[in-house]
């Protein structure tokens, strides 16, 4: 059994979440997803919409995950990947490099992200949108 994981916040799921999710599932038998804790995001400087268990719960029902796991710190990542036995490392390619120390423990891929689409456009489009809304 091949295992991978992947991480992220994933907070205001959308196509490209899903996407990433669908891929890094082809890549394997058993898809675990670490998700960035409420705390951890905080120590980031940023603010989920949605609760920890709230996108726990979001993500379980996704037909590609298999296990949903707490993210607390960067430095976890070795631990989980020894811990679950994972044979790949799966993140976009906006992270491209920065978790290559993990090819010392398994295979580290870097997928492209989907383009036009990401929470952070997501939030930018609603704030512009109730902006003009206010101005009307």
């Amino acid at each position: 059994m091949k295992t991978i994981i992947t991480y992220g916040t994933f907070d205001l799921l959308h196509v490209g979440h899903i996407n990433i999710l669908r891929r890094a599932k082809e890549m394997g038998d058993y898809l675990i997803v670490a998700i960035s804790s409420d705390e951890f995001n905080a120590l980031k400087g940023k603010k989920a919409y949605y609760s920890f268990e709230d996108r726990k719960l979001i993500l379980e029902a996704i037909k590609y995950v298999d296990k949903v796991i707490p993210e607390h710190n960067w430095e976890q990542k070795v631990k989980d990947v020894q811990e679950y036995n994972v044979d790949q490392f799966v993140m976009g390619h906006d992270w491209e490099g920065k978790f290559d120390f993990l090819s010392e423990y398994c295979e580290v891929t870097y997928l492209p992200r989907t383009d036009g689409i990401s929470t952070t456009k997501i939030k930018e489009d609603l704030k512009l949108q109730a902006e003009q809304k206010k101005a009307k």
